[in-house]
């Protein structure tokens, strides 16, 4: 159905802004290097101790030190977490930024400042709350070095009086933060107080902005993804690991290599119970953790966009010789080198048919850090299971920011390795064939060096069914098209999407990743302001299970909203879908680099269906 007249005669419901109670998006600007991001988390885990749901985004740039940084928090008691591209309150300490900074704010915001700025002449629409920070930082820290770092917790006793966030809550959060490091403490916890008191007896609150106890964050807890990534793949039983640095997914390895060290140590002999190397390069990482699963280890590595580029050639023998391997891709903007501290969803296709020749590979779609933790259990069974490459496609902002979540639950299925080879086994086959479908589901039974069982040649080059060297054009077809059938297996085994089906929606919605927390705002927002209901299927594997070809049948417009330039997922989804069903299909793009936010989405979709907004109108 095409919109309609009437409704391209109707405006948006406006929603007012001014009542920012534990409801608002809260900047500080500061520079790369300037130790500010102890006092970003401290105030975080303040907010989030007084039981209101938050989240915290860190836009840092790609050099070591000096550059301009932001971190905003969103703190919002309805449960929104995306980012929200409006800021309520900037805390301006750059000098380089600051200007810009105060600019590009809407009217209304608020702005703590460092007072030498003088930026209270930039604008009247604004609330401006003036700070001597180099004085109130000589009082508490008599070593003049440590006193740019200590400054910023400065501004952390500054907005926990204007914002009226309990006191020791911040305490409890600063020793969280600081524990272990006593003098730290004691030295913060002054610069804290210093802040508090100086806003208690000079600043008068001119804004609406503020937070107040609630009870939605008992029983949860902070982490950021890289490090969910690595706790479920010490779970899932990891024992080889050979990566490369590579912003974002250093901290994923880094953070397994220390649980591996607290939790894989033999306590009798000493000895580590796990390999970890840390290889020339990203194309040299893929080979040794195909290699180390060869032999029967469960391996993985981590690595971006630049270092998918790079695995090709390894991600083809992996898929042709059926060789299980786990690859976690923190997803950042690309091409070439590109933006490597932002965000994007940007490898999805590239990493679909990585290689040359005709190559499929499997890829999970986490939304949360609690499923960074159980997809990358699920990663691992599914690589064994179907003996190949699997891609585990995080992003930037779920792998390096900091969420909410319950606790993670231990796992209590076993660890499926799939179709290995067994004496009970070798009886009722035969003879073993290592390519060949025994049970017509083109998963082929292996045996792992050492365990007694018939060996075979591993080969990237042709082979038939026996795993002889081939050029036959009848041996080469028939693997690659029982290789075809083995990824048609997948589809049941991959993790089920997530549908939410609304009788009364007129259109529908897909989306993947971190899209999803924009996407549950969004869909509010529609329903709030335009009366416009809305499905929802949110992607959680590649091959696609057959539901998504029902949900789209459902609708005459599915939006599919995803973090790249180019469609690559609604290109995906293409291939797979009926031809008739292609037409139904519209993109919602977002590829600036900064995470998705719910309004982006919104107005997207009210423009396209008829609807006139402040955006359309502009």
């Amino acid at each position: 159905m095409v919109p309609s007249e009437v409704m391209t005669e109707q405006p948006v419901k406006e929603t007012p802004k001014n009542n920012l109670i534990n409801d608002f998006s809260l900047q500080v600007a500061t520079a790369n290097g300037s130790g500010s991001q102890t006092a970003n988390l401290v105030l975080l885990r303040s907010i989030f101790g007084m039981g209101v749901p938050v989240s915290g985004k860190n836009l840092f740039p790609s050099n070591i030190a000096g550059l301009p940084t932001w971190f905003t928090i969103r703190a919002n008691k309805d449960g929104y977490i995306a980012r929200k591209a409006r800021i309520d309150f900037l805390v301006a300490m750059n000098p380089e930024s600051a200007r810009e900074d105060v600019l590009s704010l809407e009217a209304g915001a608020a702005v703590v400042y460092d007072e030498p700025l003088n930026l209270s002449d930039l604008r009247d629409d604004l609330v401006f709350y003036p700070v001597p920070f180099d004085r109130l930082v000589k009082d508490v820290c008599p070593n003049a070095k440590l006193r740019r770092l200590v400054k910023n917790m400065i501004y952390d006793g500054v907005l926990g009086n204007l914002l009226g966030i309990d006191m020791a809550e911040m305490e409890k959060a600063l020793n969280k933060q600081l524990g272990g490091k006593p003098k730290a403490v004691t030295l913060n916890q002054g610069a804290l107080e210093a802040g508090f008191q100086f806003a208690e007896e000079n600043l008068v609150k001119l804004d609406s902005v503020g937070v107040a106890p609630m009870d939605k964050t008992s029983g949860m807890v902070l982490i950021e993804g890289n490090a969910a990534a690595a706790l479920g793949a010490l779970m899932a039983g990891v024992t080889v690991v050979a990566w490369y640095p590579i912003t974002p997914s250093s901290s994923l390895c880094e953070t397994l290599i220390d649980y591996l060290r607290d939790y894989r140590i033999d306590k009798e002999t000493g000895k580590a119970t796990f390999a970890v190397v840390q290889a020339e390069d990203e194309i040299a990482a893929l080979g040794m953790t195909i290699g180390a699963a060869w032999a029967g280890a469960r391996s993985m590595t981590s690595t971006s966009g630049p270092g998918i580029s790079l695995m090709g050639e390894f991600a083809g023998l992996g898929y042709y010789a059926e060789v299980p391997a786990v690859i976690f891709d923190v997803q950042r903007v690309g091409p070439s080198t590109g933006l490597p501290t932002r965000t994007a969803q940007g490898d999805v296709l590239a990493t679909a048919f990585l290689s040359h020749g005709d190559t499929r590979h499997l890829m999970l779609f986490p939304a949360s850090v609690e499923e960074c933790y159980s997809m990358a259990m699920e990663a691992f069974d599914l690589a064994e299971r179907f003996q190949t490459p699997v891609f585990v496609m995080s992003d930037l902002d779920l792998g390096m920011n900091t969420w909410m979540s319950k606790p993670f639950a231990y796992p209590t299925k076993s660890i499926d390795r799939g179709k290995v080879l067994d004496k009970e086994t070798l009886e009722r086959i035969g003879k073993f064939g290592r390519y060949h479908d025994v049970d017509g589901d083109g998963v082929p039974y292996r045996s792992v060096p050492g365990d007694g069982m018939p060996a075979s040649f591993t080969r990237g080059s042709g082979h038939n069914e026996w795993g002889q060297y081939s050029e036959r054009p009848t041996d080469y077809k028939d693997n690659v098209d029982r290789i075809a059938r083995k990824f048609k297996t997948a589809r049941d085994w991959m993790p089920e999407p997530v549908v939410d089906i609304n009788r009364k929606a007129s259109i529908g919605i897909v989306a993947y990743g971190t899209s999803h927390w924009a996407i549950l705002e969004s869909r509010d927002q529609l329903k709030d302001e335009a009366d416009l209901i809305t499905s929802y299927y949110r992607l959680c594997a590649y091959p696609f299970r057959d539901a998504l070809t029902s949900f789209i049948e459902r609708y005459e417009r599915v939006y599919v909203v995803e973090q790249n330039r180019d469609a690559q997922m609604l290109s995906l989804m293409k291939l797979d879908l009926p031809n008739e069903l292609l037409g139904r299909l519209r993109s919602v793009l977002h590829y600036s680099g900064n995470p998705i936010d719910a309004r982006t989405i919104s107005d997207e979709i009210l423009v396209k269906e008829g609807y006139r907004t402040q955006k359309s109108e502009k």
